[in-house]
């Protein structure tokens, strides 16, 4: 066994010492341990790499072949040949590289406490390379997702311009952009660069706009930063931090003028290791006087020299070796880096189980194996076992260990220190979503603000607008536009808006899709009431006219002008009014095609009797001429069928209308925005206009005939009332059609009703209601002699 023995550094490194310290701890454990290695004692050699990446491959190179330089005797050697089995270290991880890189032909085992960079995982390149520590690579991750948690999209990086930071910072880019996340800017540096380097990288964060810094430094890289912040009093910037800084008490020192204050990061997990801090601090130069690290060790820790001490230090005080280390306050006494020291002390242990299995260790070990470095890397990926604090230490196939992390976040207190406070944890092992755990209650951020600070190139698209990139900047720039008309986005950062389907709009926010209110003319409504109430008044003067000509039938009133086709006339104007009925409530498709026809249909049977009546009384003059015997073409028998014939007509041309393009309930959602309009579509166009052409064309011929039996001879000349009502009837269905076509909606169909019942009621009005005024008030009149009359009718 040997003791430490030193390189020649420049200074002493209080840090360095603590990870020798821990090594020792867990290899005297071991040895004084019955159930591990029984009957073998680990030895172990300690060099100090003085932070050159020359030395420590030198070293490794002398270890590996056997030709290290011991610069004391030995106080316990060891019992078998010096030969490494395994290297704990280094601390970085650029000498760690090297290292590797030298040493893998040799299989030497290299297990790293605190060597974090994603390249080492890389077996192929490093294939005895281990840690107890995670790889950055789910560090970079998680550092992207804890600033995406906290909404930061738009985020300033500086990394150290190595491996360490390179590639860590390219992991946290690319984990960053998936998740939407946009740098302003990601600036490199390294700790030797020249002053105006540094500076340019003040000037980038001066003129920048977003409020997170994401620092993936080395603790040395950062300390440098902060003393150059600190002349420009750069305060204000909520700082990201990685576990190489984010913990170490060295760096809150260094920031004296707070520039950090509120910083998080990712840490390694807090550990206790029973023993070990006592173990620490309890060092006995005196009992170890034949090894010069220790003395150079008291002397720098309690500023004094001895007196065969050959430092160079000017102390003037002597050290007496009895210096009581709990009144210290330094970094050798500050036990923050106890997750590193338990990491250290994982993998001796690691190294520990290796041997043990190969042994084939019981009460007892086989000493005659013969060990190899291979075989203990071979053993070393195998093992899975826990301290006796429960940690489970294992690697995976790219010898690393589980990934879990504590968020950290730099509390400030009264007295001007700072305390790093847990306020979450990460832990890589959990599905994608649950990985991030944090306590949002017990936050401080930069400039003590309790409130999480805001760093966005573009504030929020709200809900009713839609996000447009501003032309060469990233995508978390852009300008928030509003919907179009019809259109919405009811998300926040919608990056299109949504056609509502056409029976919704959208509001006034274009950020919902309303559903329209169904429009169509109904019975509850006043002007579909009042349409109703007429059509049925319509219908009951129609039936009253009719009961009175039944109940006057023999009069010579109602003889006289032809009292069947009076009855059938009567009989379709109540078809008419009735027809005006199926118009008025919800379209079906049933309703569409009974309104248009029977509309169609009814309306040809009452001019077809109308038309009949005129052809009479022109036919009854004709037969009072001498020598004419015309009434014989037109008796009751031709009345009927020329009324049959014409309906039927009309019958054949709705019968095709149906078969070919029936009308059906068509919804309009073009009429208004905030409304759908149920009405009936016509199907065939050439259908519906070939129904009104027909009605058209004989209400003209009924007009033609009436005007030219006008001023027929007789005191009661029907055809003068029938020339009325059929320019009455011409008048309403002209004027119908602009007002058709031009009226929206419901409306139309109020247009269509209205000149239904106005028609009807014309040719009720101007065709009975004489009839009624003579047989009701005037019954004197109501004689044949009065009806065959003396003298000729006035003409109008």
């Amino acid at each position: 066994m040997e003791k430490p023995l030193p390189l020649q550094c420049t200074s002493l490194n209080f840090r360095g010492f603590q990870y020798g310290q821990a090594m020792l701890f867990a290899i005297e454990e071991i040895n004084n341990s019955t159930d591990l290695l029984p009957g073998i004692s680990l030895g172990y050699k300690i060099y100090d790499g003085c932070t050159s990446i020359a030395k420590s491959v030198r070293v490794a190179l002398a270890l590996a072949n056997g030709n290290e330089v011991v610069s004391a005797s030995s106080e316990a050697p060891c019992t078998r040949p010096t030969q490494v089995q395994a290297i704990m270290g280094e601390t970085s991880s650029p000498p760690c590289m090297a290292i590797a890189t030298v040493i893998g032909p040799f299989h030497i085992p290299q297990i790293s406490h605190f060597a974090t960079c994603a390249c080492l995982s890389d077996k192929t390149k490093y294939p005895s390379f281990l840690r107890t520590i995670p790889s950055d690579y789910y560090q970079s991750r998680a550092l992207a997702q804890l600033v995406k948690h906290f909404g930061w999209t738009w985020v300033g990086a500086i990394r150290t311009n190595d491996d360490y930071g390179n590639i860590g910072m390219a992991t946290f880019t690319e984990t960053a952009q998936q998740l939407g996340i946009c740098l302003e800017y990601s600036v490199a540096f390294f700790r030797t660069d020249p002053p105006h380097k540094i500076q340019k990288i003040v000037d980038i964060i001066k003129s920048s706009t977003s409020k997170v810094i994401v620092a993936f430094l080395s603790h040395i890289d950062m300390d440098v930063l902060i003393q150059v912040l600190s002349h420009h009093n750069l305060i204000g910037y909520q700082w990201v931090g990685t576990e190489a800084w984010i913990f170490d008490s060295l760096t809150t020192a260094m920031d004296r003028h707070h520039i950090l204050d509120g910083a998080i990061g990712l840490s390694i997990p807090r550990a206790h290791v029973s023993g070990m801090r006592e173990f620490m601090l309890d060092v006995k130069p005196l009992n170890s006087s034949s090894n010069a690290m220790f003395t150079e060790f008291w002397e720098a820790l309690f500023s004094c020299k001895f007196e065969q001490s050959k430092s160079s230090a000017g102390n003037q005080r002597e050290c007496t070796g009895h210096e009581d280390l709990n009144g210290v306050q330094n970094s050798f006494t500050d036990m923050s880096f106890m997750p590193i020291f338990n990491n250290i002390y994982k993998g001796v242990y690691a190294v520990a189980h290796a041997l043990h299995s190969i042994l084939n260790c019981n009460k007892t070990c086989n000493n005659t194996v013969q060990l190899d470095p291979l075989m203990i890397l071979q053993h070393l990926r195998k093992i899975n076992f826990k301290t006796k604090e429960g940690d489970e230490v294992y690697f995976n196939e790219n010898g690393d260990p589980a990934a879990k992390y504590e968020i950290i976040n730099w509390q400030p207190t009264e007295n001007g220190t700072v305390d790093f406070v847990t306020v979450g944890l990460h832990d890589a092992s959990l599905p994608e979503g649950k990985q991030l755990n944090l306590q949002n209650n017990s936050f401080i951020w930069a400039q003590n603000s309790k409130q999480v600070p805001l760093s966005v190139c573009s504030e929020k698209c709200p809900p009713g607008t839609r996000k447009v990139l501003q032309k060469g900047k990233p995508v978390c720039c852009y300008d928030c536009l509003r919907c179009a008309e019809g259109e919405i986005s009811n998300i926040t950062d919608s990056i299109t808006c949504v056609r509502c389907h056409p029976e919704f709009w959208s509001n006034e926010r274009r950020d919902t899709c309303v559903k329209k209110e169904a429009e169509f003319l109904s019975y509850e409504e006043i002007m579909g009431a009042l349409l109703t109430a007429a059509s049925l008044f319509g219908t009951c003067m129609t039936a009253v006219v009719a009961i009175i000509f039944f109940r006057y039938r023999q009069t010579p009133i109602v003889r006289a002008n032809n009292s069947e086709l009076s009855f059938l006339l009567l009989f379709s104007l109540t078809l008419c009014f009735l027809c005006s009925l199926t118009f008025i409530g919800r379209p079906s498709e049933w309703s569409c095609m009974l309104r248009h026809t029977a509309f169609g249909i009814t309306f040809v049977l009452c001019i077809s009797c109308v038309l009949g009546k005129t052809i009479v009384v022109l036919m009854a003059f004709r037969a009072t001429l001498p020598g004419s015997n015309v009434m014989k073409w037109f008796g009751p028998a031709q009345q009927k069928l020329s009324v049959l014939g014409f309906t039927l007509i009309q019958v054949i041309i709705c019968i095709l209308w149906l078969a070919i393009s029936p009308p059906f309930p068509f919804k309009n959602f073009k009429g208004f925005k905030d409304k759908v309009i149920l009405e009936c579509a016509l199907g065939s166009a050439v259908g519906f206009w070939a129904v009104l052409g027909y009605i058209g064309l004989l209400a003209i011929l009924c007009f033609i005939l009436a005007f030219l039996a006008r001023k027929l001879p007789n005191n009661f000349n029907e055809a003068k009332f029938i020339t009325f009502s059929m320019l009455i009837f011409c008048a309403v269905w002209i004027t119908f059609i602009p007002a058709y076509v031009s009226s929206p909606g419901k409306f139309s169909v109020a247009v269509e009703i209205f000149s239904i019942l106005a028609s009807s009621f014309g040719l009720l009005i101007c065709i009975f209601t004489p009839k009624c005024y003579i047989i009701l008030l005037k019954p004197e009149k109501n004689t044949k002699q009065n009806m065959m009359g003396k003298g000729t009718p006035k003409p109008f």
